[in-house]
């Protein structure tokens, strides 16, 4: 952990070996049966689900994977604030999945959490905002 300019220490995942798998072509939904912890592979479900308009079913996913990169998160030192920064590539898949529910809310009307997410989103990486279209 580094921290940034206001002294809030930053928070950087380790890899998550579920990157190599989806980079190799294993489908998504293989890969998060054999690495369940592994958010990057919830994102990608979720963001698969959405665009081919599965809406409540992208839902499920992102928040599966909101939940398990939470749980990430703290299990790396991270207390419920502070950068999580998009450039660093094992940080992405709780962006994504973060993003993808900030999405899957609001297609299912649930507009306050559709803003908390987004604002999350924004609060932890700036730049995972603007690359994820928040």
């Amino acid at each position: 952990m580094t921290e940034n300019l206001l002294g809030i220490p930053e928070t950087r995942l380790p890899e998550d070996p579920a990157a190599r798998l989806l980079d190799e072509g294993v489908a998504a939904d293989q890969v998060a049966a054999a690495n369940p912890t592994s958010s990057l592979a919830w994102a990608t479900l979720a963001e698969d689900a959405l665009a081919d308009g599965r809406t409540v079913e992208g839902y499920a996913y992102a928040r599966t994977g909101y939940h398990r990169a939470l749980d990430s998160l703290r299990k790396n030192g991270w207390r419920g604030q502070g950068p999580v920064p998009w450039e660093h590539e094992p940080n992405r898949g709780f962006l994504r999945a973060l993003a993808a529910l900030s999405r899957a809310a609001g297609l299912i009307g649930e507009t306050d959490e559709q803003r908390r997410c987004a604002d999350f989103l924004r609060d932890s990486s700036a730049a995972g905002a603007r690359e994820l279209g928040l």
